[in-house]
């Protein structure tokens, strides 16, 4: 909060910080003698888990050191808790790694450029959401054989990019921080020739993601009825779902959404629901694809319902102050969003579960990172950077960051030493957790 403060004091407070606690600190990040077991910690959070989903989701982590990082947000929460921190806090991603950054339809129906995921979010140290950033750079560099110094130099510009942001948000009023976006036109005014193609090909791609274009992928027409496809195990029926949408659970949901939202929902009803595993981190938490129709058989609209469970960060943070967890991700997100989906609320569903909604395909873009010269990861990252910058920016004091930072490389080498120490440590893990599975310590499903 600014508190009616000068931005030269705000500014003045980050350099105070800085004094109080240097970069040093984060360049000098090793693992303590202590550091718990990630495989321990994967192993805990199975237990809240489907435990027919969770050798899926080891499946998926086992295929690199980068999909393992994505799955081991617990682990890195635990690092990040032993390092000192300069004491600002933001709202945070909470898992910020390149792959929860995209494009996706704006209400007006523009093309932007965001964080996309939100499961994670709290408040705390906005260092933490950069660190997170930073080393999936250096993973994502090491997957496609790229060099070190490819790796460092696409941290470098990213960390430069939040910087340059942050100092720009800082002198800005504070109504026009809340508007400003990262939509397409000026990413294509803003990016280097050499990766223009790479993210004309993201646009493109990004535009037919939506729900007419999912309706004949997913659904089928049997017995005259639509029904989604069962693919197990990444789509089924099962018996019972564990998810109630059709009675009090989507009453509930339909309460946290804009009137004239609701009038929308309305219009619809549901067709059918269906299992659908999604991601790395969240595989095994109950997740829904509901298909609903506006009375033509061919007026879909998907929403993906979510089971949401307290951030990881719970344990080295102050809770959250929201009792309902899907409460917390729809909040952290218009925090930290430009512009939020237009069906976003929350419910409960069957057991007590707390359940966020939203669309599940509204024009979305997403990094592959099999497809990225350096030239694509370093202006990926630096897009991700501005975006996250914009968002600490919207829910903290842009001011108090940029005074921190200061305005030199300083910040960037340091994060830049942390990302290639920690990438280290994670590819460590990656061979413990490799072991575990060799061992019959965990199971694990490849190749789904």
């Amino acid at each position: 909060m600014t508190d009616g403060r000068t931005v030269a004091a705000r500014l003045e407070e980050g350099e105070a910080a800085r004094a109080r606690t240097p970069f040093s600190g984060v360049a000098g990040w090793r693992p303590s003698k202590d550091r718990p077991d990630p495989v321990a910690l994967l192993e805990e959070q199975a237990t809240t888990r489907m435990p027919e989903l969770v050798p899926v989701r080891y499946g998926r982590m086992m295929a690199s050191p980068l999909a393992f990082f994505r799955g081991a947000a617990l682990p890195m929460a635990a690092d990040l808790a032993t390092i000192p921190v300069s004491g600002i806090q933001t709202q945070l991603c909470g898992d910020a790694h390149l792959s929860n950054f995209g494009m996706f339809a704006s209400p007006e129906r523009d093309l932007v450029f965001d964080i996309t995921d939100f499961d994670e979010t709290l408040v705390g140290p906005w260092e933490w959401d950069v660190a997170r950033l930073a080393t999936s750079l250096v993973l994502a560099a090491r997957s496609r054989g790229f060099s070190a110094h490819d790796g460092r130099h696409a941290v470098h510009e990213a960390v430069r990019s939040y910087l340059e942001r942050m100092h720009a948000y800082a002198t800005m009023h504070t109504i026009d921080v809340y508007y400003s976006k990262v939509d397409t036109r000026q990413i294509l005014a803003y990016v280097d020739t050499r990766a223009r193609s790479y993210l004309q090909t993201t646009i493109k791609s990004a535009v037919h993601h939506d729900a007419l274009h999912e309706l004949p992928k997913v659904t089928e027409i049997a017995g005259g009825k639509r029904r989604i496809v069962d693919r197990p195990p990444m789509i089924t029926h099962p018996p019972e779902l564990t998810l109630q949408l059709e009675a009090n659970g989507l009453a509930g949901y339909r309460k946290t959404l804009q009137n004239d939202r609701q009038v929308l929902l309305d219009r619809y009803e549901i067709v059918d629901a269906a299992l659908k595993v999604v991601g790395i981190g969240s595989v095994g938490l109950a997740a829904l694809l509901v298909l609903l129709d506006g009375g033509n058989g061919d007026d879909p609209l998907f929403l993906q319902a979510k089971e949401a469970e307290a951030s990881v960060l719970e344990r080295f943070l102050r809770p959250s102050p929201y009792d309902h967890h899907g409460e917390r991700i729809v909040t952290g997100q218009r925090l930290l969003q430009a512009t939020s989906d237009i069906m976003l609320g929350w419910t409960t569903g069957d057991g007590g579960r707390h359940i966020y909604i939203r669309q599940h395909q509204d024009q979305k873009g997403v990094a592959v990172v099999e497809a990225m010269t350096t030239d694509d990861l370093t202006t990926w990252g630096e897009l991700c950077a501005w975006a996250l910058a914009r968002g600490h920016a919207r829910s903290g004091d842009p001011a108090v960051i940029a005074g921190y930072l200061g305005d030199t490389t300083a910040f960037a080498h340091a994060v830049g030493d942390f990302a290639g120490a920690y990438a280290d440590q994670t590819e460590r893990d990656f061979e413990t957790f490799d072991a575990a599975i060799k061992a019959g310590r965990i199971a694990a499903q490849p190749g789904v």
